[in-house]
């Protein structure tokens, strides 16, 4: 599995090492309590969005936050809707906080993320 980021002109790979947080537990937990990532590592958080009948109040994509406690080093974060970058935000460790709306999120090495901007697309390839 891979992430790769395409801007339209050019396609380039962010992570070759790529981690799946399924459970509550695991998208709890994140990067939390470690003390590095490999610089090709991505954490990926695939989101549902809210249940009928808030979906049709609030949309199909809820707010999707991401917190730093107890993150010893930056990630790169970037929100997907669709794969398409919703947002992307550099997050400082254990004070770093964003939010955006996504049905998919992917936390990278800090840097790893630098060129990919909103309106891209970010695939998660098996």
């Amino acid at each position: 599995m891979r992430v790769v980021h395409d801007d339209g002109d050019e396609r380039r790979t962010l992570a070759d090492t790529v981690e799946v947080a399924e459970s509550t537990v695991e998208q709890a937990k994140g990067l939390m309590f470690r003390a590095s990532i490999p610089d090709d590592y991505a954490l990926v958080f695939r989101l549902h969005g809210p249940p009928w009948p808030l979906s049709a109040l609030l949309g199909d994509y809820g707010y999707q936050s991401i917190h730093m406690l107890f993150v010893r080093f930056p990630i790169d974060v970037v929100w997907l809707r669709d794969e398409t970058v919703a947002q992307v935000k550099t997050l400082s460790p254990w004070t770093g906080l964003g939010m955006a709306r996504a049905d998919a999120v992917v936390e990278l090495p800090a840097g790893a993320a630098d060129g990919v901007e909103p309106g891209d697309r970010v695939l998660i390839e098996s």
